[in-house]
């Protein structure tokens, strides 16, 4: 089995689409892929289900919502399933996959990879396994899952670590010197998260460093607009020091 919830949810084998449209059903199989191989607790699945507050048939439901995954995973065949697929333990339910079988353990394996060359000075191999691990990415993580507790709180670390990919990559190539080539990728990061100031920096950086030195000035001006309209503060030190220095025509 193969499954994805970097973007929309989708769960195949190989060949045939096995993707649960019920929402609660996709709440449970989410949840369980956040930790595969390990138990999820039953009440977990009550936190994420009902917030902590279950009918009196939350158990009966429970065990419904896992028996009709497990007949779909199971090519119609449910006992199969839970004796090697989704199965019972004490207290909870373990999804047993692969770990190269969910799109989230590659991302976080070449991250890691990525992150592991860009500290021995490998940019362009960082470069190259970074892209392949975003690459991954087809949308929000769970965008079409409707998150309770625990899958928003996944979800949240899900982007927290893609924000933190990208930095990567983005370092790696403004350190080998492709400022040229990033400026329209930083240009779609600032507009998609318009109060991040280092995607902002990065990019003032990039464009003074390609002789555009007006338009560097202008992303600064258009950040200090926004900070001061949402959040009513200033942009950091850096940013500051930055456009400070461009603005003497220091060496960037």
């Amino acid at each position: 089995m193969h499954f994805k919830t970097l973007g929309t949810l989708e769960a195949s084998d190989g060949h045939t689409m096995l993707t649960p449209s019920a929402p609660k059903q996709r709440s449970v199989l989410c949840l369980l892929l956040t930790t595969p191989n390990e138990v999820v607790s039953t009440g977990a699945f009550f936190e994420e289900l009902w917030d902590n507050d279950p009918p009196a048939s939350a158990q009966t439901t429970l065990q419904t919502y896992v028996y009709q995954l497990r007949k779909r995973f199971g090519a119609g065949d449910p006992v199969w399933a839970a004796e090697n697929m989704l199965v019972t333990r004490h207290g909870g339910y373990t999804l047993l996959t692969p770990e190269d079988g969910i799109d989230v353990t590659r991302f976080e394996t070449l991250v890691a990879a990525g992150r592991s060359a860009l500290d021995g000075g490998r940019l362009e191999l960082a470069s190259r396994t970074l892209r392949a691990a975003l690459a991954l990415w087809r949308g929000p993580a769970l965008v079409d899952v409707t998150a309770g507790p625990r899958l928003e709180t996944h979800r949240v670390r899900l982007e927290e670590a893609r924000i933190h990919a990208i930095k990567m990559k983005i370092k790696a190539e403004m350190t080998m010197g492709n400022q040229q080539q990033v400026v329209g990728e930083l240009r779609e990061l600032v507009a998609t998260y318009p109060l991040n100031e280092w995607f902002h920096h990065q990019l003032m950086l990039a464009l003074s460093r390609t002789g555009r030195r007006q338009e560097a000035l202008e992303v600064y001006h258009n950040l200090r607009r926004v900070l001061i309209d949402e959040l009513g503060i200033e942009p950091n030190y850096d940013m500051r020091d930055l456009q400070q220095g461009i603005l003497c025509a220091d060496a960037v």
